[in-house]
């Protein structure tokens, strides 16, 4: 059963009890990466294999999404700033003990590719901003697992050229 959670703004993402922030550098451009980002939510499972689907609603407003393992998140987006960031606030979700929940994906560019931040800003009582604590490695690969899938779907090997030789 979903429970609704407290709407928080975007600086919720600066200013949450706990934050759990990651960072992946891609070979793909920012344009590339924030369109699997915000504009492509069902290529989320291809590249992220934490999320089972994941669809937009309200004509790209919201997002459903769940989880493998059953959890399940309505959400609303915060930001959709194209090649730089894309936020969303949980709403709703059947993930015990959670209060409010942001996450935004910050793009920057470095060279041809892509610098991405993800922050996943959370507030509950104590016992689960503990475990969430505890949980931080556990997302950090989870995260960089999925940077690399993302990269390597945005960024197919290159065949060598004629008479290189490789």
């Amino acid at each position: 059963m979903a429970r609704r959670l407290r709407l928080v703004e975007l600086d919720f993402a600066s200013s949450a009890p706990l934050r759990l922030a990651f960072t992946a550098a891609l070979a793909a451009p920012p344009t590339a990466v924030y369109r699997s980002l915000a504009e492509e939510a069902g290529s989320w499972p291809s590249w992220f294999p934490a999320v089972v689907s994941a669809a937009p609603t309200g004509g790209g407003a919201g997002r459903t999404v769940r989880l493998r393992g059953g959890v399940r998140f309505q959400e609303t987006v915060m930001a959709a700033d194209p090649d730089t960031r894309y936020a969303y606030r949980v709403d709703e979700t059947n993930a015990p003990a959670v209060r409010a929940m942001v996450e935004e994906w910050v793009l920057s560019p470095v060279g041809p590719g892509t610098r991405v931040r993800w922050t996943m800003a959370v507030d509950g009582p104590a016992p689960y901003l503990f475990a969430m604590r505890l949980a931080r490695p556990g997302v950090g690969r989870s995260f960089r697992d999925a940077m690399r899938r993302l990269d390597r779907r945005l960024t197919p090997a290159r065949h060598p050229s004629p008479g290189t030789g490789r």
